[in-house]
């Protein structure tokens, strides 16, 4: 499974070092949570609903939509916000396992958050600290602390992507 084909747009960071990064740190969380022989398009993006999204398209589009933001804006650093897109959500590898035939919380999952666990990859694989701040802040983790302008972004453009597939459901 090559990341640089499930995830086109990294293919759009410029540093490339950051870029050999992020995908590291892919392939390291599909290793360690066990999903190397398992298709990342059949793990959903969240249990807390119920969804046809699964994890590859809900991180694409998160990504996607930050990157439109940040164009428009023209003062965000596009790399951060790609790399920061790409792995906000990277840790539910290990926050999920596939466990009787479906997807479930693992235990792990159930002690640390993927936000925390998120943040701990980047800083592993020793990725700028503002990246590990994007994804540990994209979610109610980040209400304790001044979010960066990138971390801004990916957190309301994961919030659209959630609450848009939740209102599909009314």
């Amino acid at each position: 499974m090559k990341i640089e084909e499930i995830f086109p747009e990294v293919n759009e960071i410029q540093d490339e070092k950051l870029r050999e990064k992020v995908i590291k740190v892919w392939e390291y969380a599909i290793e360690r949570g066990g999903w190397k022989d398992f298709p990342l398009e059949k793990i959903p993006f969240t249990l807390l609903i119920p969804t046809e999204r699964n994890l590859v398209e809900h991180t694409r589009m998160v990504t996607r939509m930050a990157m439109a933001v940040a164009r428009e804006r023209g003062d965000i650093n596009m790399d951060f916000i790609i790399a920061g897109g790409l792995l906000h959500d990277v840790a539910k590898l290990l926050e999920f396992e596939y466990k009787n035939g479906k997807v479930v919380k693992s235990e792990y999952g159930k002690r640390i958050r993927h936000p925390v666990a998120g943040a701990m990859l980047a800083e592993k694989f020793d990725l700028p600290y503002q990246i590990s701040h994007i994804i540990a802040a994209h979610s109610k983790e980040g209400e304790f602390v001044t979010r960066i302008p990138e971390a801004v972004i990916i957190h309301h453009c994961d919030f659209i992507d959630f609450h848009i597939e939740k209102g599909k459901l009314q």
